[in-house]
């Protein structure tokens, strides 16, 4: 699937590359180099898919969602990443990043998160391989996403809050850079979604594909075929693209990324479905909530780990393709399905999963009435109660 592989650049069509500050050239193009190797050692990706069925329990089961599939009028089946060791999909990258920084001898690990599920992950893969981490987050998040907080201090992390811009994912990714810059030598940088400079965006994808594989060996065992769509939430995009890359090349499979609505009206974090400009943005080119002098415009959205401005470039790559849809959920209608979800399968979805789930709905009563539709559910709700219980009292 070529079309779908990024370049010797690092772009995914025009989406891509690599813009960074001078003094990370060299950390950027010794990452790339290595990684290339990694991704070609059978031996270091036997070491990673060890990890994960040991260590983080895969594969993850897929669930026939029976109580919502009878209410909606289509077959609904969940992806379970929120079964995973620390509940959500970030630790199939956080394992690999950091097996990887370990072949490479860095010492020190340095991360960004929103929601606090990548934190958690990558604080989780350091605890386990004895390495000194650190993670930057936004005040804001700091305050909403507490319970992952004192995970990650439980796990020996240091947390580092950012008090600059919005206080959110764009400031501490902004800060993680900073730190990368001033400490290149030594540390490993791991992002937590498909965004950032080359090879972020293609290994990020990459140790989270196994999520999507799996689900093509299990969904004619569990259905009796594959889904007619795939629904999942969309932020920088890592969870969308390790359920939809393997199924990239299966065209019939119809493909639905879920972004941010936040209010429904001009508070959001959707730039793939409110037709964003092209920008530059965290070393990469693509799609960006600006104003006309290139600023970056705020974001809104019930959701930290959606609450970002752009998108990761194989995101924007394929909106330009048409391969996938994108569309826009409020943050009444992502809480409304974390009710219905909780109410009627017994299961707490996190936010971010909820906009997929509420834009699932709709196919199920719309578009792919009747079909089968399998829903990546990115990750677990605990860490969210604080947020839907206050919404409940408001």
């Amino acid at each position: 699937m070529p079309q779908y592989e990024p370049d010797a650049r690092g772009f995914f069509g025009r989406h891509g590359g690599c813009y960074v500050a001078e003094p990370l050239h060299h950390a950027v193009a010794e990452l790339s180099e290595a990684y290339a190797a990694a991704r070609s050692d059978r031996r270091f990706l036997k070491e990673v898919d060890q990890l994960l069925a040991d260590y983080v329990g895969r594969p993850s089961p897929i669930s026939h969602a029976e109580r919502l599939s009878e209410r909606w009028g289509a077959e609904i089946y969940l992806k379970r990443e929120d079964l995973n060791h620390t509940g959500a999909h970030k630790i199939n990258n956080a394992i690999g990043q950091v097996a990887l920084a370990q072949r490479m001898g860095k010492r020190r690990i340095i991360a960004e998160t929103g929601a606090g599920q990548h934190g958690v992950a990558t604080a989780t893969a350091c605890a386990r391989a004895g390495l000194p981490c650190v993670v930057y987050m936004g005040q804001e998040d700091i305050k909403r996403q507490a319970p992952n907080v004192a995970r990650m201090r439980l796990l020996g992390a240091e947390i580092r809050p950012v008090s600059s811009g919005s206080r959110t994912l764009k400031d501490a990714l902004n800060e993680a850079l900073r730190d990368w810059v001033a400490n290149v030598a030594r540390t490993f940088y791991v992002i937590g979604s498909v965004a950032g400079p080359h090879p972020y965006p293609q290994m990020v994808r990459d140790f989270n594909a196994v999520v999507g594989r799996e689900c093509r060996k299990q969904m004619p065992k569990v259905a009796g075929k594959q889904p007619d769509a795939i629904v999942a939430c969309v932020g920088g995009g890592s969870n969308a693209l390790g359920i939809f890359h393997p199924y990239l090349g299966l065209r019939r499979i119809k493909l639905y990324g879920v972004e941010a609505g936040g209010d429904g009206r001009d508070g959001h974090a959707a730039p793939l479905s409110r037709d964003a400009p092209t920008g530059i943005l965290h070393g990469m080119r693509t799609y960006v909530m600006q104003d006309k002098s290139g600023q970056v415009q705020p974001t809104a959205s019930i959701s930290a780990g959606l609450d970002y401005p752009a998108v990761g470039p194989e995101h924007a790559h394929l909106k330009d393709l048409k391969r996938v849809a994108y569309a826009a959920v409020s943050d009444r209608k992502a809480l409304a399905a974390f009710d219905e979800c909780s109410r009627f399968e017994g299961i707490l979805p996190a936010l971010e999963t909820s906009h997929a789930l509420a834009y699932a709905k709709k196919l199920a009563r719309g578009k792919h009435r009747g079909g089968i539709i399998l829903i990546n559910l990115s990750g677990r709700g605990d860490k969210d109660l604080a947020t839907v219980l206050a919404e409940q009292k408001a």
